[in-house]
């Protein structure tokens, strides 16, 4: 079985996600055309709860992105696949 990945190593894969795409003038357009975003309003926008989740989301639905992102970051494609299950679910805090 597959070990989870916690909320703050999701989190980490995102933002290394994000500055992936950032390196790549058509790789961010895409993210952008993907989110709606502009270059105007991305730093505004990547304060805002479900930000990272959105980068994995893009990243997952594109298996040549994934495959690219993984290689780069060296990790298996299935652990990136991994954190976005993990970013995208309902944080829970106990009592």
């Amino acid at each position: 079985m597959a070990s989870r990945i916690g909320h703050p190593d999701a989190e980490d894969i995102a933002i290394r996600a994000l500055g992936f795409l950032a390196s790549d003038p058509e790789r961010l357009d895409r993210f952008l055309s993907f989110t709606g975003l502009g270059p105007e309003n991305l730093r505004a926008a990547a304060g805002t709860p479900g930000f990272l989740a959105s980068v994995l989301d893009h990243v997952v639905n594109d298996e040549s992105l994934l495959m690219a992102l993984a290689g780069n970051l060296g990790l298996p494609p299935e652990t990136v696949a991994r954190a976005h299950r993990a970013i995208a679910a309902p944080v829970h805090f106990e009592d």
